[in-house]
């Protein structure tokens, strides 16, 4: 980190780090890791960040898998399954209690809400677009295993990709009778603009009453918005693979001069900050508070008079546990 003595400032973004959502997927899986007298298995990383994934392998000795039909070659694997905080497809739970798994849901209520709603409007004849930023994102393809055969993945502006088709020439059986639902982890603004385009296409195009966007994914965009232009650098601690975390930084990129990604406090060590007094800082719905800290601990060591203030507001929303049922039992979770 070159020439870090001369930041003077930082200025953290409230709310940051972990939302309602992750720390009810967190809680499950390490409560079951401590009360299971097998290892644990978990279907998909729990949330999108290499940090708590490594943690939870390391402390209580997780499997993550993307596949079911490998849990025989694990060793000494358990008998309870937990499905990740991104959802998972009817398929997959199918697959699940045809192995015999008790299994614990810890999908964000948030997600839960888009699949009954997807599953609500497949019943009543309509025709799904739903928006995301990758056919292959965990959470499109949990969305999209309700109601496969009528739902048309739109890529959200400027994405594209294998499985998105363009908001702007996407075709649809039947334009009267058509609904949209998103991704919750998308940009704001780019979803907005996408749902807009066809809306324009579409006249008779239903956009259902509450937003689909989780509100841990908007507040954090908001204060990123509000923070980016005050400062010369904003850095976004996010894994790669994390949604909510590359919007985040996309953002600020749009909205700051410089804007950079960190995994860790150890990737300080290649920035050049040669000339830069102040620093905004957030972090993924699915990132610990604790390397943020550690970003801000690094600063102060080598600016002991640095000033810190957060700017913003903490959220004060919590999730219910998600319960263990057994095979037998229709998988379901505790209502929010």
């Amino acid at each position: 980190m070159t020439q870090a003595s001369s930041v003077q400032h930082v200025i953290l973004a409230k709310p940051r780090g972990f939302c309602a959502g992750v720390v009810m997927a967190i809680e499950a899986v390490e409560k079951a890791a401590q009360q299971e007298s097998k290892p644990l298995t978990v279907y998909h990383s729990i949330v999108h960040n290499h940090t708590v994934v490594e943690r939870l392998t390391g402390r209580h000795g997780v499997h993550f898998v993307e596949d079911l039909d490998v849990l025989d070659a694990l060793p000494a694997g358990g008998e309870t399954l937990v499905f990740s905080a991104h959802g998972v497809s009817p398929q997959v739970k199918a697959r699940a209690r045809e192995l015999g798994l008790s299994t614990i849901d810890a999908t964000c209520p948030l997600v839960t809400k888009v699949h009954t709603e997807a599953k609500k409007y497949a019943r009543e004849g309509y025709t799904i677009l739903l928006i995301g930023d990758s056919a292959r994102h965990q959470e499109v393809i949990g969305t999209l295993g309700e109601a496969p055969e009528a739902t048309i993945i739109v890529g959200v502006l400027g994405k594209t990709g294998e499985g998105l088709h363009d908001p702007h020439t996407v075709t649809v059986p039947d334009p009267e009778k058509l609904v949209v639902l998103t991704q919750t982890t998308l940009s704001v603004d780019d979803t907005r603009r996408t749902v807009a385009i066809l809306k324009a296409r579409f006249p008779a195009l239903v956009i259902p009453p509450s937003e689909d966007l989780c509100y841990a994914t908007k507040n954090r965009q908001d204060e990123v918005r509000r923070i980016a232009p005050k400062v010369d650098v904003f850095l976004v601690l996010t894994s790669t693979h994390s949604s909510n975390g590359m919007r985040l930084y996309e953002l600020a990129a749009e909205l700051c001069p410089r804007a950079e990604r960190l995994e860790s406090v150890s990737d300080l060590a290649a920035l050049d900050l040669s000339g830069v007094r102040t620093v905004g800082i957030s972090s993924a719905a699915s990132t610990p508070d604790d390397l943020v800290q550690a970003v801000i601990e690094q600063f102060r060591a080598i600016n002991p008079a640095l000033q810190v203030t957060e700017q913003g507001e903490w959220e004060n929303i919590v999730f219910r546990e998600p319960k263990k049922v057994g095979p037998g039992e229709q998988l379901g979770r505790l209502p929010v």
